[in-house]
């Protein structure tokens, strides 16, 4: 897939469950959700008792303006993934247009919980590598589809300027997937996982329960050493 920026493309929480192999416990977390766009991990996690803070730039917008963009950007996405469909895993979708009514699911949820989530300061419109939070506010950051996915977008020194700001918030960081547009294991790794083991974390990739690019089946988990 060929993207010239990084797209309001939401998730489910069943799916960030299985990307970031979250547990009970782990849903029981103070949560930050980085980068999540339009998905509707908070609204469902919050509505379940759990409590989680979503920053993503396209928080600035209200409701409407963040629906057509998505609108806007969908026919792009769906063209590739047509043209390409026998280069991606239909295991947790079952074809491109299921994948569409999913991805409308996650909006819509998105959707109706905005607003009353933004006034409670669920939402708020930040971003890598400068977040507004106090050293270790959270115990568990999550950084979906935005670091390595856009590798050829995003430089070097801002994955690693991101890692170690995610480290900075919060005691344990997870990214998925590894992979870039191009489904390769992205060239910042290497980088991202020195920087954090220098100042003391440790850096480990572990494979989940989930899978769209072939091979796209890791994330990457950074813990305290």
């Amino acid at each position: 897939m060929q993207l010239s920026e990084i797209i309001p493309w939401g998730r489910s929480f069943s799916e960030y469950a299985a990307m970031f192999a979250l547990s009970e416990t782990d849903s029981r977390l103070r949560i930050l959700g980085c980068g999540d766009g339009p998905a509707s991990f908070n609204a469902e996690l919050t509505a379940a008792g759990g409590t989680v803070v979503s920053v993503d730039p396209l928080y600035a917008f209200v409701a409407a303006d963040i629906a057509d963009r998505f609108e806007q950007t969908a026919p792009t996405i769906m063209s590739q993934l047509r043209q390409t469909e026998s280069e991606w895993v239909w295991r947790n979708h079952a074809n491109p247009d299921a994948l569409l009514r999913n991805r409308r699911v996650a909006l819509g949820r998105f959707l109706e919980d905005f607003e009353s989530g933004r006034a409670a300061g669920r939402y708020l419109p930040a971003a890598l590598p400068d977040l507004p939070f106090s050293d270790g506010a959270f115990q568990l950051a999550l950084c979906s589809h935005l670091l390595f996915l856009y590798s050829l977008i995003l430089s070097e020194q801002f994955h690693v300027s991101s890692a170690l700001e995610l480290c900075r918030v919060a005691g344990e960081v997870r990214i998925f997937p590894l992979l870039t547009l191009a489904h390769e294991r992205s060239p910042h790794l290497p980088a991202v996982c020195r920087a954090v083991t220098e100042r003391g974390w440790r850096a480990q990739v572990v494979r989940v329960d989930y899978e769209f690019q072939p091979g796209g089946n890791e994330m990457l988990l950074i813990q305290r050493a």
